[in-house]
């Protein structure tokens, strides 16, 4: 823009939020709350009906959440109204074997003793961070529309939205929480790789007889890993990867049926199981945004990656996304800037863009090493689960990354405020 006068002009012109948010699941709320904390106005706008996504009933689906993701969920006043339903992670195991046979005696274990900092996270069920968060949302800087962004253009100064009920909505900037199919990526025109791992994820809950301990468990098997993730209570949230295959033929046996086939798998170490809660399946694949940000668009979430969840960290990686995101564009919102400048949303992408693909790499390169029957394989693996296990000083570095304290950490992420 060469003309001073005309510049002025569009600089003083007010829109209608400082930011829209495409997608009202978790990250989106995050996001609004993060940005209200230092007087960015926000819309959310997501077509499912609030009192859909507040649904108090136990589906089964449940999040681990690492230290630094619970750090800023009470850095932004959410987790107080969370705590009392959620179970702490104390110990993990990780171990290789097969259905059937049990794990291999060669395995690692982290201890949260092992930190100063405590547990290394938290299981907490969708139903109840989900409405913590739709709750806190009730902001006087935050807007929420139940609507979908169908179209998105530059303007001068700013972005334009058309939602599907026709109206039009202006923003310094556009940020897409709005998963895998991120509209708001492609509308960029932004791409990102796709990877189909040829795996699909079987998802439930269970009760069992005996506790779990705040223990949860890695199960590494030939056609893909079996997670078992304590809940408050003798309950357990399970994420059982097969192939797309073989998962189709489990989902769709009757609940008897499925439990015939997850005992051997689960083994006999928490006595007897029953379902507890709806199961789903989803498809297992690698996304990645070949840029987190353009011009008036930023990614988050989802939809900037997707990754394995054997390491249970997709939702942890969304959160850091949206404390960097907030902290960059609160930043430069303090000094003066436009906070939709592509140089102002560079350095939000910069800082996602290392963090993002060493834990691409890892979860990747995991998946593929583990998800075989290779016998040189298996006895390479397990020889190195003992010898990581026996070292105090690796040990320990694992167990500071699994709890989200390694790299470089936005202030909510340390449960500071921005």
């Amino acid at each position: 823009m060469d003309n001073p006068a005309i510049a002025a002009i569009i600089a003083s012109m007010k829109p209608d939020s400082d930011v829209l948010i495409a997608g009202g699941g978790l990250n989106g709320p995050a996001l609004a709350l993060a940005l209200a904390s230092g007087g960015i106005r926000a819309t959310i706008i997501d077509p499912t009906p609030k009192p859909t996504r507040k649904a108090a009933d136990f589906d089964g689906r449940a999040y681990a959440l690492s230290l630094t993701s619970v750090n800023m969920l009470k850095a932004l006043g959410v987790w107080a109204t969370v705590a009392d339903h959620a179970q702490p992670i104390l110990d993990i195991v990780v171990s290789d074997g097969k259905a059937g046979e049990g794990a291999s005696p060669l395995h690692l274990h982290f201890d949260h003793r092992e930190i100063e900092e405590g547990p290394m996270g938290h299981m907490v069920e969708d139903r109840y961070l989900r409405r913590a968060l739709l709750n806190a949302v009730d902001h006087p800087l935050i807007t929420q529309l139940e609507d979908s962004v169908t179209a998105q253009r530059i303007i001068p100064g700013g972005i334009e939205v058309t939602l599907g009920g026709g109206k039009t909505l202006t923003a310094r900037l556009l940020v897409g929480c709005d998963g895998r199919q991120s509209g708001v990526a492609k509308r960029a025109g932004i791409n990102r790789m796709a990877k189909d791992y040829g795996q699909t994820a079987l998802v439930c809950a269970v009760e069992h007889e005996k506790p779990h301990n705040g223990t949860a468990h890695q199960f590494f098997m030939p056609p893909g890993p079996l997670a078992i993730l304590p809940l408050p209570g003798n309950r357990s949230s399970i994420v059982w990867t097969e192939t797309h295959a073989r998962a189709a033929a489990i989902q769709a046996l009757s609940d008897t049926e499925y439990l015939e086939e997850l005992r051997p798998r689960f083994g006999d170490f928490l006595g007897k199981i029953k379902l507890a809660g709806k199961r789903f399946t989803y498809p297992l694949g690698l996304i990645i945004a070949d840029d987190f940000a353009t011009d008036r668009v930023a990614l988050a979430g989802d939809a900037a990656h997707g990754i394995h969840p054997l390491a249970g960290q997709g939702l942890n990686l969304g959160l850091r996304d949206v404390a960097s995101l907030a902290e960059t564009l609160i930043g430069a919102a303090r000094i003066g800037e436009d906070i939709g400048n592509p140089i102002v949303l560079s350095r939000y992408a910069q800082w996602r863009r290392t963090d993002t693909a060493t834990l691409v790499g890892a979860t990747d390169t995991i998946n593929r090493v583990f998800s075989n029957d290779n016998p040189l394989l298996r006895l390479g693996r397990d020889l190195s689960l003992a010898a990581i296990n026996a070292i105090p000083a690796a040990r320990r570095k694992l167990i500071r990354e699994a709890a989200g304290l390694t790299g470089d950490l936005p202030r909510l992420l340390q449960g500071r405020q921005i």
